[in-house]
């Protein structure tokens, strides 16, 4: 009896998170498109990801004054406001995640990285989904309903996490991958049947403002069986790389800027991001402005900009969260991912082999991001679904992510200690 009324809490928890969850998302992202027409004028788009419109004075003026207000508001947040509490710290040490300094944490990524700046977005909704998580726990002890074993607590805030990312990027599988494989590492039937429906309702209810539309939007159709093959080596290649970009994001997170010189640093990197973006505004934002032209890209005359812009982004990430930025890493990994794959399908091409190019491109987008966040079921079903993937694409993806991921590892563990390689929240 006792465990049928857990099982109907849980139940009504994954109904009550999945509609909370999904429209902070959707707010987040209503407040994100505002603020980017705000400061450059911009609709960003898969067909106009780059913001070319707004001119070069204007990018670089956006991300110094975005990145003043941003160095501002985390001074004084983490000066009078509750210290801030990561996913993991909730998850692994019961830490309370504080509503009003999540917020204002929350709210301010989606500042910096909506004004150009160089960090994910996909760190916020799953930090807000996390919160309302332990909100609701909280309402529920309150109201004498129930006490959430250590077990069933724990699955709600990850599968809150992963709703959070299933809400702003309309991607159910990979939010729930991210709950499964980074959060609570482990897939029992209670899981999947909390942390999936949960992820399904945030992406029905963030896709009531811009609909089911590809992030991005690639080639269609089968996937050439001869990509599976090229993943035998270009797996391992981006794992090798993925593994650097892992140790970089991990060195910037825990040297992060946390005292009063974040109020010089950080304007200093979006005055530094700027200054870049008035020639290249592929590096600005989450990544997207880069991995669009990058895996469209067919001519080889470009190769060396992109790279040059993969480069470009790598540094400008790592040391923007050095900086004292907050933000997500999975979106720029994609996009030095992409970069990569690009090159080589562009060389393949050269050498008379006739693969589709942009395949080659989400093939090294994959399996970069698999190795830099060490999570290949997560890598591999979030290109399939925001990218809208024929089916074939999963076997060469399936391929590309867990040798990056091997690869990735093996280096992680002779590079780095043991603690370190804790998930990157």
């Amino acid at each position: 009896m006792k465990s049928q009324h857990h099982d109907l809490v849980l139940a009504i928890s994954t109904v009550v998170l999945g509609v909370g969850v999904g429209f902070a998302s959707l707010l987040l992202g209503l407040i994100a498109e505002a603020i980017v027409h705000l400061f450059l004028n911009f609709t960003e788009t898969a067909a106009q990801p780059v913001a070319w419109a707004a001119g070069s004075t204007r990018r670089l003026v956006s991300l110094l004054i975005g990145g003043c207000l941003a160095a501002v508001i985390w001074y004084l947040m983490r000066r009078r406001m509750r210290p801030t509490v990561s996913i993991a710290q909730a998850l692994l040490e019961k830490k309370e995640m504080p509503p009003a300094a999540t917020t204002v944490h929350v709210l301010t990524q989606i500042l910096y990285v909506s004004i150009g700046g160089s960090v994910g977005r996909e760190l916020a909704p799953r930090e807000l989904g996390a919160m309302l998580a332990q909100s609701w726990e909280r309402l529920l002890h309150k109201m004498r309903a129930i006490t959430l074993s250590e077990d069933e607590r724990r699955l709600l805030i990850a599968a809150a996490a992963g709703a959070g990312f299933a809400g702003i990027y309309l991607s159910p599988l990979t939010g729930t991958m991210f709950a499964l494989e980074l959060l609570l590492k482990k897939a029992d039937l209670r899981a999947v049947l909390v942390s999936l429906p949960m992820a399904v309702i945030a992406m029905l209810i963030g896709s009531l403002h811009r609909g089911f539309a590809a992030y991005y939007a690639l080639g269609g159709g089968a996937f050439d069986w001869r990509v599976a093959l090229i993943a035998v080596v270009l797996g391992p290649v981006c794992g090798v790389v993925g593994a650097l970009f892992r140790m970089g994001f991990r060195w910037a997170t825990l040297h992060s800027t946390r005292d009063k010189n974040l109020l010089w640093q950080l304007p200093l990197m979006a005055a530094i991001t700027g200054l870049i973006a008035m020639q290249m505004p592929q590096i600005m934002g989450n990544g997207r402005a880069l991995a669009e032209p990058a895996m469209t890209n067919t001519q080889a005359s470009l190769i060396g900009f992109f790279l040059l812009a993969a480069l470009a982004k790598a540094l400008v990430t790592v040391f923007t969260l050095r900086a004292g930025a907050a933000g997500g890493t999975l979106t720029p990994s994609i996009a030095i991912g992409g970069v990569l794959g690009m090159t080589a399908g562009i060389g393949l091409a050269q050498l008379g082999l006739g693969l589709p190019i942009w395949q080659v491109a989400v093939l090294g987008a994959a399996s970069l991001l698999a190795a830099s966040q060490q999570a290949p079921l997560m890598a591999m079903f979030m290109l399939f679904e925001v990218s809208h993937l024929h089916p074939t694409a999963l076997v060469p993806l399936a391929i590309g992510t867990f040798l990056a991921w091997l690869v990735a590892r093996a280096c992680l563990s002779k590079w780095q200690p043991a603690p370190k390689l804790k998930p990157i929240q």
